[in-house]
This record gives C-alpha cells, sequence and structure tokens, in this order.
C-alpha cells in the first residue's frame, strides 16, 4: 500500500508544479508582464478613486460640523469689544 500512495502524492506533486511553471513562465512574457502592469494600474486607480471618495465625505461631514459652506472660504465674522458682554469697554 505504501508504494500507490507514494506515487499519487509524487504525480500531485509534479502536476502542481508544472502548473505552477506554466503561469510563471506565462507571466514572464511581454503580454504577462503588460497584464500585471494594467492590472497594478487598475487597482491603484480604484483605490486613489476610493481615497478621494472618503476624503471628500469627511470634508462634507466636517464642513456640516464646524458650519461652514460647502465650498469655498469659511464664513468668518469679526467680533467686536461691544459683542462680549462680560467685557466692559470703559
Amino acid at each position: 500500500m505504501g508504494r500507490p500512495l507514494w506515487f499519487a502524492a509524487g504525480a500531485g506533486v509534479g502536476v502542481y508544479a508544472a502548473a505552477r511553471a506554466r503561469r510563471a513562465a506565462e507571466a514572464l512574457t511581454a503580454d504577462g508582464v503588460r497584464d500585471r502592469v494594467r492590472g497594478w494600474r487598475a487597482g491603484a486607480r480604484l483605490f486613489a478613486e476610493e481615497v478621494q471618495q472618503g476624503r471628500a465625505e469627511r470634508e462634507t461631514e466636517l464642513r456640516e460640523r464646524l458650519g461652514l459652506r460647502p465650498h469655498g472660504l469659511p464664513e468668518l465674522t469679526a467680533r467686536t469689544p461691544t459683542d462680549d458682554p462680560q467685557k466692559d469697554p470703559h
């Protein structure tokens, strides 16, 4: 029973190694490298879009919390000494 088991295990490992070697060889061809670069670019573009979307959502949330206009400069008002009831201008 030992020999058939080792034969089957060896055949399985051989098939697996051949498939991995074929994939590695395909990845190193010009088309394989081009496909990998395209995949990396697509992943980077999707990541950049997600970051941009998250940044925009967070900015909107902060602007709402701080009471700022949706776009543009913040609405700041100048305080005069008469606005503060605790300070006496005299």
